[in-house]
């Protein structure tokens, strides 16, 4: 493995989160999660939920989460290079998506579940609509509704199913109830989101925070230009709290989608 300073790096933690992932590969796709069985938890939670019930959000949210460590495998061992930001930014994205559907899964009842899965989808058609503005779409079909319609439908159907009101998500806040549900350090988890955050969005602070300086080189202007690599320890804590989560969820899909 080729760091970004030229250097070698054994990243042999990141086996088992591979591994993880590659049960649900096959010769050239990811396997879905099955769709619930007729009479499981799952189906009586998504039952008045209509179009918007949690499952779908959960196999998409899962399948997203398998791609983006798809593409940290293949930067690791296709490529073979290991950059300061893309391991980063994959996990964080792969965190997100695991922990997404850990949260759908595990709400304290059914109420909870409920409310929680009509939460994204309100966030769902807001994305949409705000794409819609910038784009200038304009519906033309005579069932299409645009995103603000929809969110609005989401809405209605919360207040009349007597779920609290709907509001945005916060990332933090999902990753952190889920890491506690996975038997996760939940402020560790959300640290470590954090800086794959700030990776993502090329902050500077995340350098000082996860990444080692492995060189410097001097410059034209008397300046200096640093090398950094990953952070090893970090990278693998990361690495662990997105398996988990992948497994912490294909074990409760599996109980919750399964008919008694």
């Amino acid at each position: 493995m080729t760091t970004s300073d030229g250097g070698q790096e054994d990243v042999s933690y990141l086996v088992q989160l591979f591994s993880a992932a590659e049960e649900y590969r096959d010769e050239n796709h990811f396997r879905l999660l099955p769709d619930p069985g007729a009479h499981s938890s799952l189906v009586a939670d998504d039952e008045p939920l209509k179009s918007w019930g949690s499952a779908k959000f959960i196999q998409s949210s899962f399948s997203a989460g398998l791609i983006h460590v798809e593409a940290l495998t293949k930067l690791v061992r296709v490529a073979g290079q290991l950059d300061p930001f893309s391991p980063w930014t994959l996990l964080r994205g792969a965190l997100e998506n695991f922990a997404t559907a850990v949260w759908l899964l595990d709400g304290k009842d059914r109420d909870e579940r409920r409310h929680r899965a009509l939460i994204l989808w309100a966030e769902d058609f807001r994305n949409r609509q705000l794409h819609e503005d910038d784009v200038q779409y304009v519906v033309t079909g005579p069932k299409e509704k645009t995103g603000a319609q929809r969110r609005a439908e989401v809405k209605d159907l919360a207040d009349s199913l007597g779920l609290p009101t709907l509001p945005r998500p916060g990332a933090g806040d999902i990753i952190f109830s889920a890491a506690t549900t996975a038997g996760l350090d939940p402020k560790k988890t959300r640290a470590l989101w954090r800086v794959g955050s700030g990776f993502a969005h090329g902050r500077f602070w995340p350098n000082l925070r996860a990444s080692e300086v492995r060189g410097l080189a001097r410059v034209s202007n008397g300046g200096y230009i640093l090398n950094f690599v990953v952070d090893d320890d970090q990278l693998k804590s990361m690495a662990e709290a997105c398996r988990k989560l992948l497994q912490h969820t294909a074990k409760r899909y599996t109980a919750r989608s399964s008919t008694p």
